[in-house]
C-alpha cells in the first residue's frame, strides 16, 4: 500500500485484527518518506510485517517508472533504519520452499539445508561444512512468493504500453461496487501464466492494455480467497486463506486501493483439506 496513505489503508485493512500500533504508524509514515528520498524512488509501499519468535521484520519495496520492473525490497527491525535485500533469484525460493517452521527474527541467523542436491554435496565434501541458508535470503525468497501468489491489483489500475512497460492508468477511478465484488475484476500482479494458455478465441474479448494479467477467477485451490464488504458496505475486501494474513482492500468509484501482509510468512499447506 502507498506511504503516503498508510494511515488511512491500515484502517481500512483492520478488519481482520492485524496492524500496527499508533506509535509505529507515525513513525512508519516518517521513515517512508525519507526511504523515497533517501534511495530516489518514484513511489513507496509499505508491504507488511512477518513475524519472528524473537522480532519482526517490517517491509517496504521501492518502485520505479515500470511498475512491471524488478522491486527494490527493504527491510526494518524498528521502523526506522532500512537495510536493502538482496536480489531474489530462483534458487532461494527453491530453498525458501524446503524450510519449515517460524521466522527467528534475526537476519544473521543460519538454518541447515534439509535436502541437499548435487551441487551443495559436492561443496560440501571439499570444505566438510554443512550448506546454510541466512535468514535474510529465506525472508526476500518469502517475500517474493507472497508476491507471486498473492499480490494482487484491480482491473484496469494499470495499463500496459506499446513497448511492453506498466504504468498507473491515470483514467482508473475505481471498480463500481458490482465488479469489485468479483474475482475476476482482480489480478496477479506478476509475470501471466493462465493468459499465456488462452487460446485466440478466448483473447478476443480481452482488452490487450489492461488485460494482461491473470485474474483471480481461476486461482487453485478455488476458494482460496474470500470477499466481504465492510465499513458499512463501503470497502470491498480480498483475504487469502492460502497466505493467511494478505489483506487487500478497494474503495469502489475511487483509486484507493492496495494490500498488506502481517503474519508468520508460513503457506497454508493445509488448504485444500480445509475448502
Amino acid at each position: 500500500m502507498e506511504a503516503a496513505s498508510l494511515p488511512a489503508a491500515l484502517e481500512l485493512t483492520a478488519g481482520g485484527g492485524a496492524g500496527l500500533s499508533p506509535e509505529k504508524r507515525a513513525v512508519l509514515g516518517a521513515s517512508l518518506l525519507l526511504l523515497q528520498r533517501d534511495y530516489r524512488f518514484e513511489r513507496v509501499w509499505f508491504w507488511g510485517c512477518i513475524r519472528g519468535v524473537r522480532g519482526a521484520y517490517y517491509i517496504a519495496e521501492g518502485l520505479g517508472p515500470d511498475r512491471a520492473a524488478p522491486r527494490s525490497r527493504l527491510y526494518s527491525l524498528n521502523c526506522v533504519e532500512w537495510s536493502l535485500l538482496p536480489p531474489v533469484t530462483e534458487e532461494m525460493v527453491m530453498q525458501a520452499e524446503q524450510l519449515k517452521g517460524r521466522f527467528q527474527g534475526d537476519p544473521s541467523f543460519e538454518y541447515k539445508y534439509t535436502e541437499i542436491n548435487a551441487e551443495d554435496d559436492e561443496r560440501l565434501s571439499e570444505d566438510g561444512k554443512e550448506p546454510m541458508i541466512k535468514e535474510e535470503s529465506r525472508l526476500v525468497a518469502t517475500i517474493e512468493q507472497i508476491d507471486r501468489a498473492v499480490g494482487i491489483i484491480p482491473r484496469g489500475a494499470f495499463v500496459k504500453t506499446p513497448l511492453g512497460s506498466v504504468r498507473e492508468n491515470r483514467s482508473f477511478e475505481g471498480l463500481s461496487l458490482t465488479e469489485a465484488k468479483k474475482l475476476s475484476s482482480y489480478f496477479h500482479f506478476t509475470e501471466p501464466v493462465n493468459l499465456k494458455n488462452k487460446t485466440l478465441l478466448e483473447k478476443a474479448d480481452l482488452d490487450p492494455s489492461t488485460d494482461f494479467l491473470d485474474s483471480l477467477e481461476h486461482d487453485i485451490p478455488p476458494g482460496s480467497w474470500t470477499v466481504q464488504l465492510e465499513k458499512g458496505g463501503t470497502v470491498v475486501v480480498l483475504r487469502s486463506l492460502l497466505w493467511m494474513g494478505l489483506t487487500f482492500y478497494h474503495v469502489p468509484m475511487t483509486r484507493q486501493y492496495g494490500y498488506v501482509y502481517f503474519g508468520t510468512g508460513e503457506k497454508n499447506l493445509d488448504l485444500p483439506f480445509m475448502l
